[in-house]
């Protein structure tokens, strides 16, 4: 079929079909803006997650990247989920293998593996628990005490986790440490460095700091507040501040300044924090996966029923 190139025209089919076909259309913070005013729930990826295991829609269409969508998929195997994008995946996901925690365990059976959400469903299975941003540091604290754990795949949020619920032994994997931080990152966070954040500071000192803990830790301990997507949206309503920097992908300036118009926001450094995995999704891309059924993502049962106790453990925290 020939794909409409018309807003208006995409917006109204998309409407139509999301009622016809009794969607639930789930975007995340990163989304273009267009792409996140057509959702019906935007948010971080513990809100997303949430918000598929306790939605009534048959269909699911996850406006993120590969991992998500195949969460919802672990968490929903009774409903449809698609993926607007076979072309949005996640490089650090792609940072570690199911092969690698097995190994990993093999050397020490004792570990105790937590895994941050943005990983694949071969890894999830593979672990003792997930976490996200949002609540890495309550999941850690909860880590069985006298257990080495493997924090992976990102070192920036093991790390910074790690560092707040005061286990300080720390190294990169295959370091015999306490804390093992399996050596991956998220490249748009990592790109962010401390003189980035000095810079913009120096031209707007009078500006509180929020950054993900994806950063790096030295941008983190020079920030006024570290918090997921979701935390960042609710920050600013908890100050009287109202001037900030944000240190994450630019995608949350957008929901950020439609939330609080009478604040100013500022990228910490908007030419470097762009993911393009996370833009490569729109409207054209919804209105296709509602109209043509792409892109479905399933998970087999073999590999959904170990990760889905690993996340709903990551839920009951």
């Amino acid at each position: 079929m020939t794909r409409p190139l018309d807003t208006d025209f995409m917006l109204d089919g998309i409407a139509r079909l999301r009622r016809e076909r009794g969607a639930v259309i789930l975007a995340h913070n990163y989304q273009l803006p267009e792409v996140q005013a057509t959702a019906d729930l935007t948010g971080d990826s513990l809100g997303l997650a949430r918000h598929a295991a306790e939605t009534d829609a048959c269909l699911i269409v996850l406006c993120g990247v590969e991992f998500m969508a195949e969460t919802a998929a672990i968490l929903c195997p009774d409903k449809r989920v698609l993926l607007p994008e076979l072309r949005a995946g996640c490089p650090m996901a792609d940072m570690i293998t199911s092969d690698d925690v097995l190994e990993a365990r093999e050397k020490t059976p004792e570990l105790y593996v937590v895994t941050y959400v943005n990983s694949s469903a071969e890894v999830k299975a593979a672990s003792d628990v997930c976490c996200t941003s949002a609540n890495a540091v309550d999941i850690l604290r909860k880590a069985p005490a006298g257990r080495p754990v493997l924090f992976c795949p990102d070192r920036h949020l093991g790390e910074w986790a790690a560092l707040q619920v005061g286990r300080l032994d720390i190294g990169l994997y295959p370091a015999e440490t306490d804390i093992r931080l399996w050596p991956g990152f998220c490249p748009t966070h990592h790109r962010l460095t401390l003189e980035d954040l000095q810079r913009v500071k120096a031209a707007h000192p009078r500006a509180k700091v929020m950054v993900h803990p994806e950063c790096r830790l030295e941008v983190c301990r020079a920030a006024d507040r570290v918090a997921s997507t979701g935390g960042m949206l609710k920050y600013p309503g908890e100050t009287d501040d109202r001037e900030f920097i944000v240190g994450t992908e630019v995608g949350l300036l957008d929901p950020l300044r439609r939330a609080y118009p009478d604040r100013l926001f500022h990228p910490a450094a908007a030419e470097k924090m762009v993911c393009w995995n996370m833009k490569v999704t729109t409207l054209e891309s919804v209105y296709a996966a509602l109209a043509e059924d792409r892109y479905p993502i399933a998970v087999p049962e073999e590999v959904a029923a170990p990760a889905r106790r690993a996340i709903e453990r990551m839920l009951e925290a």
